[in-house]
């Protein structure tokens, strides 16, 4: 690794648990200060901090329900305790628009409730996210939502998923034209299907995997390595 984050903070939201995780470790390998945020699993997002700490890196985690609007100010009321005590300023280098929840259900399962649930933590939640983290955000420093192949190529089994990477894709576009400048970089990393934990039970169906490595240009289902490399080089 360069270490070319030496002295950076990042926020990685969804931190805990697959992309997330992953991407997580990366930056902190890279040398950046990482706050990653979790919902339910304190756990997964303690073992995190721990492998980097234990690596030699610096990381913190924040617990956050993105389902609920309001809370996302106090998460930065946090945050910045949290980056002045390690590094003496609220700065923030890198945000990493991660968090995710599961959007199975086709048109005939889809209710209201399911429509706000994955709206809110995959569109709106990133929204918020970034509006709280303007006046924070480094001259020169990185915005990188984690988007999806679905926000352009949908599938019947996941609208609502599919409609709200979409409208990440937009928000990326524009947040491009508002931050460019400030020499902020805002980019969308669009994975295909990756080995995670929100699509275990479809890996457990063997015709579901072969149709899906048939139609996917490696042939395989994607690791998350394959994921943090372009999240570091649009971090960087």
């Amino acid at each position: 690794m360069s270490q070319s984050l030496i002295g950076k903070t990042a926020l990685v939201t969804g931190g805990s648990r697959g992309i997330g995780r992953a991407v997580a470790l990366c930056l902190a390998r890279e040398g950046a200060t990482v706050a990653l945020t979790y919902n339910a699993n304190q756990a997964d997002a303690d073992e995190v901090v721990s492998s980097i700490q234990q690596a030699g890196g610096n990381a913190f985690a924040l617990q956050v329900d993105l389902l609920d609007g309001h809370a996302i100010p106090h998460l930065f009321v946090k945050l910045d305790s949290e980056f002045i005590k390690r590094r003496g300023s609220t700065t923030l280098d890198v945000l990493v628009n991660n968090a995710g929840n599961p959007g199975w259900g086709g048109f005939a399962d889809a209710t209201p409730a399911s429509w706000d649930a994955i709206f809110a933590v995959h569109a709106r939640a990133p929204f918020f996210v970034v509006q709280n983290a303007l006046s924070r955000l480094a001259e020169g420093g990185r915005v990188i939502n984690i988007s999806s192949a679905l926000g352009t190529r949908p599938l019947p089994v996941v609208p609502i998923y599919a409609m709200a990477k979409a409208s990440i894709n937009n928000l990326t576009h524009l947040l491009a034209m508002q931050l460019g400048p400030r020499g902020i970089t805002v980019n969308a990393v669009a994975p295909g299907w990756v080995k995670t934990d929100m699509n275990a039970a479809v890996r457990e169906n063997p015709d579901t995997v072969k149709a899906i490595e048939a139609d996917t240009a490696l042939g395989r289902f994607g690791d998350t390595a394959d994921i943090t490399s372009v999240v570091a080089f649009s971090g960087l």
